[in-house]
C-alpha cells in the first residue's frame, strides 16, 4: 500500500481542526475532503498541502449544505438544491433509461428523464405541491453532473494557474490559487455525498413502498447513518489515513458514446454504491446500526459500543468517497492544458508594458 506524503502532515493538522460536533452532515465531508488530501501523489502542486489550504478545503466541504440554510427559493432550485446532493437510480430506471449510459450533459439528460418519466408516470408517486416549494421534486437527482460541471471548472482554474504563474503577478497567482481550493473543497461534498448509499436511491429515509423483507421504514434511519453512527463510533481521520493510498489519475481517452469518462466513472461508482443499499438497511435490521433508543432520539443514554461490522461499512464508504475525490483532482491537474486565450493576453500586456510610450 503506497502512502502519500500528505499523510503524516494531515493527522496532526485534522486533529487540531477538528470541531467538537461530529457528523457526517459536516464531520464526515470535512474526513472525505481531507482522506483525497492525504491521497495526492508526489506530483500534485504544493501549495495544496500548505496549512492554510488543507484547512480551507476541510471547512469548504460543507458549504453546499449551508447553501441549503437559505430560504431563497431560486437558490435552493439551483446551487442550494436538495436535488443536486443525491441520484436515485430506481428512477432513472422507472422512466425506462439505464443509469449505466445516461448523458454526461445535463440538460440533454434533463429532456430524456422529462420526455421518458411522461410515458410512465404510474411508476411515479403524485408530487404534493405543499412539499414542491422549490420545484425539484419532478427529478431523480443530479449529483453526478454536478461533479462532473465541477472537474471541468477543476480544471479550468488548473489551467489557468498554469498560465499565471509563467506569465501573471503575484496577485494573480495567489487569486488563482484561491480560486482552484474552492472549487476542490465544495466539489467534495458532492462526491462524499455519493458515497453515502442512500444519497442514490428512494430509500432515502427509510424502506419505501413494497417492503418484503421487513427493513425499517424509521424515517431518521439517513440522518443516523450520516451523524449519529459516526458520533457514536467516535470515527476519526486519524484512524482512516493509514489505509489511504495515493490517486492515480483516471486515463481520459474519447469514448465513441461521446460521455466524458470522468462522468462514466463517477456515475458507475453511484451504480456501485446503489448495490449497498439493502446491505446496509440489512446491517440495521440485525442491529448492527442502530437500537431501539437510538431510533427514540436517545442515544446518549446507550453505553453499548459500535457494532464492528456497521463500522466497518461507514468507513469503508469514507474511504472510497476520499478515494474517488482524489483521483477526481489529480486527473483535472494532469489534464489541464494551459488557458492560451489567457496566455495570448497576458503576452499582449507584457509586451504593451516592455514597449516605450509612443506619442
Amino acid at each position: 500500500m503506497r502512502k502519500s506524503p500528505l499523510v503524516l502532515f494531515l493527522i496532526p493538522a485534522a486533529l487540531l481542526l477538528a470541531p467538537l460536533a461530529r457528523g457526517w452532515d459536516y464531520e464526515g465531508h470535512r474526513i472525505v475532503n481531507q482522506i483525497a488530501l492525504a491521497s495526492l501523489p508526489p506530483d500534485f502542486p504544493a501549495f495544496v498541502r500548505e496549512p492554510t489550504s488543507t484547512a480551507r478545503i476541510a471547512f469548504l466541504a460543507g458549504e453546499p449544505d449551508r447553501w441549503r440554510n437559505t430560504p431563497d427559493l431560486s437558490l435552493r432550485q439551483s446551487g442550494g438544491s436538495w436535488a443536486d446532493h443525491y441520484c436515485d437510480l430506481e428512477q432513472i430506471s422507472d422512466a425506462g433509461l439505464d443509469p449505466a449510459s445516461v448523458s454526461s450533459f445535463r440538460y440533454d439528460f434533463i429532456l430524456a428523464f422529462a420526455a421518458a418519466r411522461a410515458q410512465h408516470l404510474d411508476k411515479f408517486p403524485v408530487i404534493d405541491p405543499a412539499k414542491n416549494s422549490d420545484h425539484t421534486r419532478e427529478w431523480p437527482g443530479f449529483a453526478p453532473w454536478v461533479i462532473e460541471e465541477y472537474y471541468g471548472k477543476l480544471k479550468s482554474a488548473f489551467s489557468y494557474l498554469k498560465v499565471y504563474e509563467e506569465l501573471g503577478t503575484p496577485e494573480e497567482v495567489a487569486n488563482a490559487k484561491a480560486s482552484a481550493l474552492y472549487i476542490m473543497g465544495v466539489m467534495g461534498h458532492y462526491v462524499s455525498d455519493c458515497a453515502q448509499p442512500l444519497h442514490t436511491t428512494i430509500h432515502h429515509n427509510g424502506w419505501a413502498g413494497a417492503n418484503p423483507n421487513g427493513y425499517t421504514t424509521w424515517t431518521g434511519f439517513h440522518s443516523w447513518v450520516d451523524g449519529g453512527f459516526l458520533a457514536k463510533a467516535g470515527l476519526t481521520l486519524r484512524g482512516l489515513v493509514p489505509r489511504v493510498t495515493a490517486a492515480q489519475p483516471l486515463a481520459v481517452v474519447s469514448r465513441a458514446d461521446g460521455r466524458d469518462p470522468v462522468f462514466v466513472a463517477v456515475i458507475d461508482f453511484i451504480i456501485a454504491q446503489n448495490q449497498l443499499v439493502e446491505p446496509l438497511y440489512q446491517l440495521e435490521k440485525e442491529g448492527k446500526l442502530s437500537n431501539e433508543l437510538e431510533k427514540a432520539g436517545k442515544f446518549h443514554q446507550d453505553t453499548q459500543p459500535a457494532n464492528a461490522e456497521g463500522r466497518a461499512f461507514i468507513e469503508g464508504q469514507l474511504l472510497k468517497g476520499g478515494g474517488l475525490l482524489g483521483v477526481i483532482w489529480t486527473t483535472a491537474w494532469h489534464t489541464a492544458g494551459p488557458d492560451n486565450f489567457l496566455r495570448a493576453q497576458l503576452i499582449k500586456r507584457q509586451t504593451a508594458t516592455a514597449s516605450p510610450a509612443t506619442k
